[in-house]
């Protein structure tokens, strides 16, 4: 007769598995729910009362946001800015990708190496150098300064998840494609890409997110007020109210729902995607 004991050493490390999870999680919500409650508030009870319900409660804060012009336009400003960005990154990654997995060339594995470097290239070191090639370039102030340079930097963990994606499909398929007279970009665009699909919602989820919490870039790129993204508009709406607390926990809140919500609908594609590139 046996039993179906567990293992107290699997059952141990579960435990603790599960603990870190909801000290991760805890982390993660608890600052989520002070803000959000926070919005709810005024100064007085942020002062006396800061972790507790909102008593009244001020939705004043919310509304007055969403009735403000500027919020609207800076939400459509990272929007465009982000859409743009995906198609940009993702349509040259996808090419690029397409020939490092399929063909074979003399240099191929060193390109490659040179785009996997660019992982280890930080930001902000190439700020200075970007300002002043993009305001030889007259990119300032343009929408452009954003999206190229954000889709250059994304360009390297794109085209890393998409070539091992790539390198998945059977040659079969390929060889089958070229008796049916399919020729490579014929391949590439019939065949390949449907094929891909979770791979590119994964890449394209990930720039999304890049591109929506981008700070730096617009703050050096845009002077005009009027192009401003939801970044630099929280920063700037801090700066102005720097003495209603509550009203810029309202304005932040309200900057991460888009992306909150984004996220959350794309995350069964974001982690499948990521799966069957490490898979591959």
């Amino acid at each position: 007769m046996t039993t179906n004991r567990e293992n107290p050493v699997v059952r141990v490390r579960r435990t603790v598995l599960h603990l870190v999870s909801v000290a991760i999680g805890a982390l993660i919500v608890v600052p989520v729910g002070f803000g959000v409650l926070g919005g709810f508030k005024d100064n007085g009870q942020l002062s006396t009362n800061p972790l507790g319900w909102p008593d009244p409660w001020v939705p004043e804060n919310y509304t007055g946001i969403l009735g403000s012009e500027v919020f609207w336009r800076q939400l459509g400003n990272s929007t465009l800015i982000a859409l743009a960005t995906v198609l940009v990154v993702v349509g040259a990654s996808a090419m690029a990708s397409f020939i490092f997995a399929r063909f074979a060339f003399r240099g191929r594995e060193t390109l490659f190496t040179l785009f996997a470097v660019g992982l280890m290239f930080p930001f902000a070191v190439a700020i200075l150098p970007l300002f002043i090639l993009l305001r030889s370039m007259g990119l300032l102030d343009n929408p452009l300064g954003v999206i190229l340079p954000q889709a250059a930097f994304g360009l390297p963990t794109t085209i890393i998840i998409l070539r091992q994606f790539f390198r998945t499909i059977p040659a079969e398929v390929e060889e089958a494609a070229t008796l049916d007279g399919c020729t490579p970009f014929g391949f590439f665009w019939r065949i390949l890409l449907p094929m891909a699909k979770p791979a590119l919602a994964t890449v394209s989820v990930l720039a999304i997110v890049a591109s929506w919490n981008n700070f730096m870039l617009p703050l050096v790129v845009f002077t005009d007020q009027s192009w401003w993204t939801l970044p630099v508009g929280v920063q700037a709406f801090q700066g102005q109210y720097a003495d209603d607390t509550a009203r810029v926990l309202a304005y932040v809140v309200l900057s991460m729902i888009p992306a909150l919500g984004f996220y959350a609908i794309a995350e069964r594609q974001l982690v499948g995607g990521l799966a069957g590139s490490v898979k591959g």
